[in-house]
């Protein structure tokens, strides 16, 4: 996107350069990542050889980061999700690390992204019920180092979930 910047380190460390059978491996691999380098390889008409080849440099360099199965939360028995939104107190780097580092540790928070402006963060959690999401709330996520105000809000359904990045 940025080609006199491309090379220079002081802008990006790890770009790699893509072409269409790249971004077709990667669209293939969203939709099935179980799919054998035999199976890609016809999806994205390349031959296993070559196909193999740019499937394991995509992972050395980052643009597949690993491979997951995706999990229904209600068969894990955690019915209830809810988005906390997070104001710091204190926003030195410290407080930051700690609080982040706390975060982290949480099994329930799914996912946690920090913000600009107000508010700072905002956390995705998935509990069993209400009352698992209180007892969460009032004895973890209100500790946290450096919180100063938590607002949530609850997820009343899923419109898009975990959909593929656009190739």
């Amino acid at each position: 996107m940025f080609p006199k910047f491309a090379h220079d380190p002081r802008f990006c460390a790890n770009i790699y350069f893509m072409d269409d059978v790249d971004r077709k491996i990667l669209a293939e691999l969203q939709q099935d990542g179980r799919l054998t380098v035999t199976e890609l390889a016809a999806r994205v008409r390349l031959s296993v050889s070559p196909c193999h080849r740019r499937l394991r440099e995509l992972e050395r360099s980052g643009a597949i980061q690993g491979y997951r199965a995706v999990v229904d939360a209600t068969a894990l028995g955690l019915n209830f999700e809810a988005l906390v939104f997070v104001s710091m107190r204190q926003e030195d780097r410290d407080t930051v690390a700690e609080f982040e580092r706390a975060v982290g540790e949480l099994d329930h928070v799914l996912d946690a992204q920090r913000l600009f402006g107000e508010p700072d963060y905002l956390l995705r959690v998935a509990t069993a019920d209400l009352a698992a999401f209180q007892r969460l709330y009032d004895e973890r996520l209100a500790t946290l180092p450096g919180v100063q105000r938590l607002t949530s809000t609850l997820v009343m359904k899923h419109v898009v979930r975990d959909r593929p990045l656009p190739a």
